[in-house]
């Protein structure tokens, strides 16, 4: 494993920290490729993360593309969103300009012939990813990985890029990126915060089946990830 972990003092501490380390990445994907794209995760922890990063102002936006490392399959409107939470908190005043890329695509299953259309969509991302920034449940589910999923195998090995999974602790139906594509990412970091996750990631750090605590797939990818932390 290639696990750098970086604790913080609190919340705000963090978002500012992690804020700076992916636009760095972003302006050097720029720099280098002349475009930028980043996926990002949902749920309440990211929201600091989310304006810290927004309210940037030494990056070219109108040159960056955010899309979701996942999303419950809702349409924009829904509190249930995660596109919802990333235009509220974070593509607002500097990050305006940026594009947004989200996973849902319309009705009310994710069948074949809407993942084909946000598949379609995704094939005009640059890549690789500048950033990846995963959360983690305390049941060991990053992305849309959950234990128990229908398409939990494909998910973790399949070229996707996205697809269509139901998992007994996920709610609705969801789609998420596959696992080599998160993978294939400039910078790879695990945003988590309290006691709890810790020990989640503690426990995941050790002996145990990937299918249990499917977190383990990207810890034991060989991929570099940077874990950022705060009580």
């Amino acid at each position: 494993m290639s696990i750098d972990r970086r604790s913080f003092a609190d919340k705000p501490t963090l978002a500012k920290e992690l804020a700076e380390a992916v636009a760095e990445r972003i302006n050097a994907a720029i720099a280098e490729r002349g475009s930028a794209a980043i996926a990002v995760s949902g749920g309440s922890t990211p929201a600091k993360f989310f304006q810290a990063l927004g309210k940037t102002k030494t990056i070219d936006w109108d040159k960056v593309v955010v899309t979701l490392v996942d999303e419950r399959w809702v349409d924009e409107t829904s509190d249930r969103s995660n596109a919802m939470l990333v235009n509220e908190k974070m593509l607002q005043g500097p990050a305006a300009t940026a594009r947004f890329f989200p996973l849902y695509s319309g009705g009310d299953e994710p069948t074949d012939e809407a993942i084909a259309r946000t598949n379609a969509l995704m094939a005009d991302l640059p890549q690789p990813f500048a950033a990846v920034i995963l959360g983690m449940g305390n049941d060991g589910h990053t992305a849309s990985f959950f234990p128990g999923g229908d398409t939990l195998d494909a998910a973790l090995t399949g070229a996707g890029p996205t697809l269509a999974i139901r998992a007994p602790g996920a709610g609705e139906p969801r789609v998420t990126f596959t696992l080599p594509r998160l993978l294939e990412a400039d910078g790879l970091y695990l945003h988590i915060e309290g006691e709890e996750k810790a020990n989640v990631l503690d426990a995941a750090l050790g002996d145990g089946p990937v299918a249990d605590m499917p977190i383990r797939a990207v810890l034991r990818s060989g991929a570099p990830v940077t874990v950022y932390w705060c009580p």
